[in-house]
């Protein structure tokens, strides 16, 4: 009775999706990552709408512009802590315990060195990189601030990232999410103080931002202290062990150069976007905040699929990967695009909460009638994209990824833009790419016996 209750309450919110009901699985694991997807918008959004009330168009395009920029300083980052998620998850399917915590040692540390790496690089590079944008003269000096503020703090962000990564690896998507609501909650409210209340303008808002992730990095590190199962974290023992780093680096650059490469373009269709006015950008970046929220089932189902099949892998239960990944692969495609129908019929009156300048919503509008009835196609190639990392194989997506939403999307905006000067073409630049790498992906996640990848390693 005694070891039953010791047992009991060393039981924490880590599961093993190794055997069990497919579609229950993954739907109750995809369920809090989307509500945690979901507060993360809100978080990111919440800057957008006080600033854009309280401080005006001018600062809502500061703040509005942010996405592609720190998309593009974090993703190299962000694409590791995928290799550390899907490295973790296999020693965690596999019930390889000892591997299991030197993975999550090492991803910590690497968690700290990228905080230290973004708050250097980001300080010293944002006017560079803004002003290659083509960022306006109006909103530049703003702008500047914003990001340099934002990027002091990513310690934060970083730490929050990678400990959220080992926890959804091990199956526990809860915990993150409830994270993510009291650092959002604490975002809105500090946005209010610093912006409404002090007065501070978009400086106000990234203090509120980074505040608010320290927050999360701090209960998401205590969760991962307290547990008493194998992926317990030690301060004493973070480090680089350098066979698991060589396993993270391995599955995860590709995903990194996917990222940063993806971020660039993106970071080429703002500055397309900018070309056509600081009007132009408020309006495009409040329609990004609202395709946000659009695209979280896409993410959130992608994050599930790849624990899922990264699960399964280690344990040998291939028949279980080919279920799952088909299954939630079209869970995604259905719900992301009913979503999206809403957000294309409510989108000038979602527009307004930004502001109420009519150029400014009728811009969003437009975005959102050339993206929305697309949203599918992006769910396909996350979600095999997704299957496939899970599976160790990663530089298969990374080379569709970059050659169709990089390379196509460049040529097609240089092509474009000057034959039709019509901020059209920009929006277009999306679907246009999402089709291409959903067809190619598909076609090998249909013909190539990706399953058995780990065996013939």
């Amino acid at each position: 009775m005694e070891n039953k209750e010791r047992k009991s309450r060393e039981k924490d919110a880590g599961q093993m999706m190794t055997n069990g009901p497919i579609a229950r699985q993954i739907l109750l694991f995809s369920i809090p990552l989307l509500l945690g997807n979901l507060f993360q918008q809100l978080y990111n959004t919440a800057d957008s709408m006080i600033v854009g009330n309280y401080v005006g168009k001018d600062a809502l395009a500061a703040v509005g512009s942010s996405a592609s920029l720190i998309n593009l300083m974090v993703g190299a980052f962000m694409g590791i802590s995928i290799g550390a998620g899907v490295v973790i998850s296999q020693h965690y399917g596999a019930r390889d315990e000892e591997n299991l915590s030197r993975a999550v040692h090492t991803t910590i540390a690497f968690g700290i060195f990228a905080g230290i790496f973004l708050t250097v690089f980001g300080i010293l590079a944002t006017p560079v990189i803004l002003r290659w944008m083509d960022t306006p003269e109006t909103v530049i000096e703003s702008s500047v601030l914003y990001f340099r503020i934002f990027f002091a703090g990513s310690i934060g962000a970083s730490l929050y990232n990678m400990g959220c990564g080992v926890l959804r690896a091990v199956g526990d998507s809860k915990r993150p999410l409830y994270f993510l609501m009291i650092a959002s909650v604490l975002n809105v409210l500090l946005d209010l103080l610093f912006v409404a209340g002090f007065q501070w303008g978009v400086a106000g808002a990234a203090f509120a931002t980074i505040l608010s992730q320290l927050l999360s990095a701090v209960l998401t590190l205590g969760a991962l202290m307290r547990t008493r199962q194998a992926y317990r974290l030690y301060w004493k023992k973070i480090r680089f062990h350098w066979d698991q780093l060589r396993q993270i680096v391995n599955i995860g650059f590709p995903s990194a150069v996917q990222n940063a490469i993806v971020s660039f373009s993106n970071v080429v269709v703002q500055s397309n976007i900018n070309g056509f006015g600081d009007v132009a950008m408020a309006g495009c970046g409040a329609y990004m905040k609202v395709d946000g929220f659009a695209i979280l089932p896409v993410m959130s189902f992608a994050m599930a699929i790849t624990t899922f099949v990264g699960q399964n892998m280690g344990a040998r239960e291939y028949e279980r990967v080919k279920k799952g990944a088909g299954f939630g692969i079209l869970a995604s495609m259905i719900t992301v695009q009913i979503l999206a129908c809403f957000v294309m019929l409510f989108a000038p009156q979602v527009i307004r909460i930004f502001n109420e300048d009519t150029d400014v919503i009728a811009y969003g509008a437009m975005m959102a009638k050339c993206l929305g009835p697309f949203y599918f196609l992006a769910a396909i190639s996350q979600g095999v994209a997704g299957a496939l990392r899970g599976a160790g194989i990663s530089h298969i997506p990374m080379f569709v990824i970059i050659l169709s939403w990089c390379v196509l999307r460049v040529l097609w905006l240089s092509v474009t833009i000057p034959l039709t000067r019509d901020i059209q073409m920009v929006f277009w630049a999306y679907p246009v790419t999402w089709a291409v790498s959903s067809l190619v992906l598909l076609f090998y996640y249909k013909k190539v016996d990706w399953i058995h990848y780990m065996d013939r390693k």
